[in-house]
C-alpha cells in the first residue's frame, strides 16, 4: 500500500534490480544463487570477491563516504547526468569496492534507459511527440503531466545542445555490477508520478503558468565544458535550480524530499549481509554490507546531512487532494481549450463554406436554383 514502509524487493536474473517503498518491481535480471546445495563454492566466489575489494580504496574526488550504525559502509557517486566523467567515476567506484549493492537515482517508470543503447536514447530523448504527452497526461493527470513534458523539453533541450543522452552513468552501473558476484541493484528514487503530483500541488495557478512559460523558452546554448564545469553541482538539476528557485514548495518537493527518499533507500541498501549456513545448526554470521551510490550532485549535501536523522517516508509518498483554487483553474484551462476549439471549428467552418460558395460550379447551383423557385 503507498506510503509504507518496506525493505527493497529482489527479482530473479543477474544483476537483481529492485524499486522503492510500495511500488511494483520491475524485474530485470538476478544475480544472489538460490537454493545452493554448495556452500563451499558460495563462500569460495565471496571469498575471491572480498580479497578484490580494497581495503583503502583509491576513489574519485565525487564520492563522498557514508557509514552506517552496524558497520556497513556507503560510498555515493556524485554525478552529471551529461558527463562522460562521471560514468568513469562510477566504473572505478565499483571495481575498487566490489559492492554488494548498487543503487541508482532511477524509479521504475525511467528504468528502461538501461537497457537502450545510447542512439536509441538519444533519438527518444530528442522526440517529444504528442503521444508521449498523452501517455504522460494518462499516467499523472492534466497538470502533473504537461509539467512532466515541459521537463522533458529542458533535457532534450540539453541532449541536442551536447548530442549525449541522459543517465549514462546509470547505464554504466547497470553494467559494472553484472560483473560483481551477488551484486544487487536498486531502484532507489521516488516514483516520478508522486514526485509531479507532489509538485504541481505545492504551486498556485500563476506559479504554475509562470513555471511553464520560462520552461517554454529555454533555449540558451550549452557546451560539454559547461558539463564539466558543473561537476560540482548536477548541470540539469542546476538549471532546474535557477528556474525554480523563486518556488521554494517546488524545490522542496523535487529536490529536498528525493533528498529523504534516497538517504532512506541506501540505508535500508546497508543492512549486514547473512552469510549462507551447511546446516541449520549452524550459527548466523553477518558481515557488514558494501553498498554505492550513483545520484546527482546535488543530492549528495542533503543525503550528508539526512543520514543520521530518523526519516519518515510516508509523509512524502503521499498525494495532498487538490486545492479548490487548483479545481477551479483546472476547469479553466479545460474551458479555454474547449473554448479554443470550438472557436476553431467555427471559423474553419466558415471559411470552408464560403470557399465552396465562391467556387463557380456552386454559384451557378445557386443561380438555377433561385430562377426555379415559384414567384410569390
Amino acid at each position: 500500500m503507498e506510503g509504507e514502509e518496506q525493505p527493497p524487493q529482489e527479482a530473479d536474473a543477474e544483476p537483481v534490480v529492485t524499486a522503492g517503498v510500495s511500488e511494483p518491481v520491475p524485474r530485470v535480471l538476478s544475480g544472489e544463487p538460490q537454493n545452493l546445495s554448495d556452500v563451499d563454492a558460495f563462500n569460495l566466489l565471496l571469498e575471491m570477491k572480498l580479497k578484490r575489494r580494497r581495503e583503502r580504496p583509491n576513489l574519485p574526488r565525487t564520492v563522498t563516504q557514508l557509514v552506517a550504525e552496524d558497520g556497513s559502509r556507503v560510498y555515493v557517486v556524485g554525478t552529471a547526468h551529461f558527463s562522460d566523467d562521471s560514468k568513469r567515476d562510477v566504473v572505478k567506484t565499483i571495481r575498487e569496492v566490489q559492492p554488494d549493492v548498487v543503487v541508482v537515482e532511477l524509479c521504475q517508470y525511467r528504468v528502461s534507459m538501461l537497457k537502450m543503447d545510447e542512439s536509441t536514447l538519444l533519438r527518444e530523448a530528442k522526440e517529444i511527440s504528442l503521444e508521449k504527452l498523452q501517455q504522460a497526461v494518462r499516467q499523472n493527470g492534466l497538470m502533473s503531466g504537461l509539467m512532466q513534458m515541459l521537463l522533458l523539453k529542458v533535457s532534450a533541450h540539453i541532449t541536442e545542445q551536447l548530442g549525449m543522452a541522459p543517465g549514462g552513468e546509470f547505464r554504466e552501473a547497470f553494467k559494472e555490477a553484472s560483473r560483481v558476484p551477488f551484486c544487487k541493484f536498486h531502484l532507489g528514487d521516488r516514483p516520478i508520478p508522486v514526485t509531479f503530483k507532489r509538485a504541481i500541488a505545492a504551486l498556485s495557478f500563476w506559479q504554475k503558468v509562470k513555471l511553464a512559460w520560462g520552461l517554454c523558452f529555454l533555449s540558451d546554448p550549452i557546451s560539454k565544458d559547461d558539463v564539466e564545469r558543473c561537476k560540482q553541482k548536477d548541470l540539469l538539476e542546476q538549471m532546474m535550480a535557477e528556474m525554480i528557485g523563486e518556488f521554494p514548495d517546488l524545490h522542496r518537493t523535487i529536490v529536498s524530499e528525493r533528498d529523504v527518499y534516497l538517504t532512506y533507500m541506501l540505508r535500508q541498501a546497508a543492512q549486514r549481509l547473512e552469510l549462507p549456513r551447511s546446516s541449520d545448526a549452524e550459527p548466523r554470521k553477518c558481515i557488514p554490507a558494501v553498498v554505492v551510490g550513483v545520484v546527482g550532485m546535488g543530492h549528495v549535501p542533503g543525503i550528508e546531512k539526512n543520514w543520521s536523522t530518523d526519516l519518515n517516508i510516508q509523509e512524502i509518498m503521499t498525494v495532498p487532494p487538490p486545492s479548490i483554487s487548483g479545481r477551479v483553474s483546472r476547469l479553466a484551462v479545460k474551458a479555454a481549450v474547449l473554448g479554443l476549439l470550438g472557436y476553431g471549428l467555427y471559423w474553419m467552418g466558415r471559411r470552408t463554406v464560403s470557399l465552396v460558395l465562391s467556387l463557380p460550379a456552386a454559384q451557378y447551383c445557386l443561380q438555377r436554383a433561385a430562377a426555379a423557385r415559384p414567384p410569390k
